[in-house]
């Protein structure tokens, strides 16, 4: 997993197509804009979990980082970080 540390107005490319853009940082929330060709689906983790549920498909396995147990530190730091 790629960790990067963004301020407010900052972007983040995801191939030449993709763009997230910082839009607002309040407390433990950040607003998000994201950039995206019509044809690439861009959805909440669990709004996706939802339609894959509703189309009889299989979750994929989630990243290791989200199967943590709350609290437990995944050893990253730093501003950016590729653990895979």
């Amino acid at each position: 997993m790629l960790i990067l540390t963004r301020k407010r107005n900052e972007r983040i490319m995801i191939g030449d197509e993709i763009e997230i853009v910082i839009v607002d940082i309040r407390g433990e929330q950040v607003q998000i804009g994201i950039n995206a060709p019509k044809d690439v689906p861009v959805h909440r983790r669990e709004v996706y979990e939802a339609i894959v549920r509703e189309n009889g498909r299989v979750l994929p396995k989630r990243p290791r980082h989200e199967r943590m147990k709350p609290g437990q530190d995944s050893g990253n730091s730093g501003s950016e970080h590729n653990s895979d």
